[in-house]
Formats: C-alpha cells, sequence, structure tokens
C-alpha cells in the first residue's frame, strides 16, 4: 500500500484529487494539508511514502516545504511531487533543487497522475518529457561555469554516460534500449552511480549533471 499526503489549499482540489486516487487498491490516502506548514508536519505526524505538493500555499510555500521534507533525515522514505498549474521552467529547476522526485501541471491525466505515484515510490524520479526537454536547453544555456565536483570522478565512462540519459527524462528501459542493455544492468549502473555520488534519487541526478555542465541542448539527438 502507497500512503499519500495530499497538500494543496483548494479543498475541492484535494477532494478532487481524493476521488480519483481512492478507486486504486495500492493507493491510501491517510492525510490532508491545506499549507505548506501543515503539509511538512503531517509528513512527520504520518510517514507518507508519497506527497502530492501545491506550490502556492499560504504560510509556507510548496518549494520550502519540499526542501524541508527532502532535508530531514527522519523523512528520508518520504518521496514529493510537485503537482501545479505552472509548469514554468524555474518552478522545475527550484522543485527538483529542493528535493522533489517529480513534477507534473495539473492538467495531467489521472492514469498519469496515478503512474507517476507508482513510479516515486519506488524510488524513480518523474518529471513530464516536454517539461525535461525545455529545462535541459534552458539551464544548459545559464551554465557558465560548470561545477568540477570531485565526485564525479568516481564514476566510470559508461556511468557517466548512463548519468546524462537519466539526466535526460529516460527511463531505465529507454536507458537499456539506447546502450544496448539489459533493463536490468541498467537498473544497477543507475544504482551505483546514486550510490557513488551520495544522491537520494534520479531527480537529484538530473540537478547534479545539470550543474555539472554534463547536458547541452541538442545532446540527445532533438528527442
Amino acid at each position: 500500500m502507497i500512503r499519500l499526503l495530499l497538500a494543496d489549499d483548494q479543498t475541492l482540489v484535494r477532494a478532487g484529487f481524493r476521488s480519483i486516487l481512492g478507486y486504486e487498491d495500492d493507493l491510501d490516502v491517510v492525510a490532508e494539508a491545506a499549507t505548506g506548514e501543515q503539509a511538512v508536519r503531517g509528513a512527520r505526524e504520518h510517514r507518507p511514502d508519497v506527497v502530492l505538493m501545491d506550490i502556492r500555499m499560504p504560510d509556507l510555500d510548496g518549494l520550502e516545504a519540499t526542501r524541508r521534507i527532502a532535508g530531514d533525515p527522519v523523512l528520508d522514505g518520504v518521496r514529493v511531487i510537485i503537482l501545479t498549474t505552472f509548469d514554468l521552467d524555474d518552478y522545475v529547476y527550484g522543485a527538483l533543487r529542493a528535493g522533489a522526485s517529480g513534477f507534473l501541471v495539473k492538467d495531467t491525466e489521472p492514469a498519469e497522475l496515478i503512474h507517476a505515484i507508482r513510479v516515486v515510490a519506488r524510488g524513480d524520479a518523474l518529471i513530464a518529457p516536454s517539461i525535461t526537454r525545455r529545462l535541459i536547453a534552458e539551464f544548459a544555456g545559464r551554465v557558465s561555469r560548470p561545477d568540477p565536483s570531485p565526485r564525479l570522478n568516481a564514476l566510470t565512462e559508461r556511468e557517466r554516460e548512463v548519468m546524462t540519459l537519466v539526466a535526460g527524462g529516460l527511463s531505465n528501459d529507454e536507458i537499456a534500449a539506447r546502450l544496448v542493455l539489459s533493463p536490468a544492468t541498467a537498473k544497477t549502473h543507475v544504482s551505483r552511480i546514486m550510490t557513488k555520488l551520495g544522491v537520494r534519487d534520479r531527480a537529484q541526478l538530473v540537478i547534479m549533471a545539470y550543474e555539472a555542465g554534463m547536458i547541452t541542448p541538442g545532446w540527445l539527438g532533438g528527442s
């Protein structure tokens, strides 16, 4: 069972999410929050597997609430999906930088939302591919001095290649197909990379790849 916390300042929005998710046997809404402060307190009290977090909320916005949840060692197993009406690149980057594991806009189809919850609950990251492509182009244009993180030196050439594909939003199966590997081998590479770099999930690999200047516009062949 995947335990969920719904954080949105609009009661009707929370009710809509609860209604959609209530049909799934493996999803259980254990708490709701109308403010960022309530979301943080709710995460500490209920220890959900996934928090659906709106960005614009009173008291504490969703980005800061996400940052507090992701930065709390006690809540290490809690994952956050940012779900908002604003698909602006600055919000995407800010959300990932704060520690979110996923980012979706609110007009996402119910089936896509449910899929996202399951993906994030098992430890993967999820960003809509169209948002990922725009984010790569936008952020690559901002980076003037790549971060020469010594941690990246621990990666093999194959692992660096896999990391750039993760940063492009590819799943393990897609990485396997691109590199002619088995899905299990691709998954092993991703796990080893996260262990070597000390990151909690794939979203943090995305951030590190951007900040290290590993990605440039068009590197993924326009896909």
